[in-house]
């Protein structure tokens, strides 16, 4: 069989797996090219030859990772973020193109990138928003926290992987409880996925729970971010955070009755509302 034949064979597995048509394409398309380490022009240019030696084994074991519900980032171990490569493990959250709207959001506020601004990343995980921010202001001095030590252990090899770990200080805190001093931006992809809402698969057996559910109604991290993040930023100082589908509304809620300015909401590619960017009213 040539590889377009033998990745024809597999998006029909993963489909049987319960991949939609879509998904499973694109997916074995990825994992073949993972087998093989080809980019998807040569796999255009080759894909009817035979399939070079050791080529099926290796891509047999991948889709059957795959028909498990492994997330195709765990099994190649990188992700895509922000134009950049990024380690991933069962240790963090896999990063997601919405999460792409709070580095631009602070982009577009902060207009001078050469400015030596202070930053701190709460729930860095991977580090994907440290390091996509250390590239885009290149004097900013970034704290990155996590709960997690073995997430902060990830977070800084893709710092250094990236050339950015001199700029990015990584402390273990819960939120932002072990930090003093105040900064000029706080980012945040907190947990807000409410404790019971059954997830797919992928998400489910595969990434912490630490960083994907907090409390009832999936506000408890939201709710202690908005009421303490005013104390560690200078006046005018920005608060840009991540939520659930559904949530702005109570989001809202909690920014007017902690005393927040200037409430923006920033919509994802379908429309729905899913970052929020608060400013510090204080002069």
């Amino acid at each position: 069989m040539s590889i377009l034949e033998r990745i024809t064979e597999a998006r029909a597995t993963l489909t049987r797996a319960g991949l939609s048509s879509e998904a499973a394409a694109l997916d074995a398309e990825v994992l073949a090219r993972h087998a093989l380490g080809w980019d998807r022009a040569r796999l255009l240019a080759d894909g009817r030859g035979a399939s070079p030696s050791g080529f099926d084994d290796r891509f047999a074991a991948l889709i059957s990772r795959r028909a498990r519900r492994e997330p195709v980032a765990m099994i190649t171990g990188t992700k895509e973020f922000w134009g950049l490569d990024f380690e991933v493990s069962p240790d963090v959250l896999v990063p997601r193109p919405e999460t792409e709207f709070i580095v631009e959001a602070v982009r577009d506020r902060r207009a001078d990138r050469d400015r030596e601004w202070r930053f701190v990343d709460v729930g860095t995980g991977s580090g994907c928003l440290a390091v996509a921010l250390a590239t885009e202001f290149h004097q900013a001095r970034i704290i990155a926290v996590d709960i997690s030590d073995e997430a902060l252990t990830v977070a800084a090899r893709n710092a250094a992987r990236h050339h950015v770990a001199d700029r990015i200080r990584f402390v273990q805190s819960d939120l932002l409880d072990a930090l003093d001093g105040r900064v000029d931006v706080i980012v945040a992809n907190p947990p807000y996925v409410p404790a019971g809402v059954e997830l797919s698969p992928d998400i489910a057996r595969y990434e912490p729970a630490v960083a994907l559910y907090s409390g009832a109604e999936g506000l408890t991290a939201l709710g202690r971010l908005i009421q303490s993040a005013r104390r560690y930023l200078v006046g005018g100082g920005l608060f840009v955070v991540e939520f659930g589908f559904g949530q702005d509304d109570q989001v809202e809620a909690l920014a007017r009755g902690a005393g927040w300015s200037g409430i923006e909401f920033i919509a994802d590619f379908q429309s729905i509302p899913r970052v929020a960017v608060m400013t510090n009213p204080e002069p």
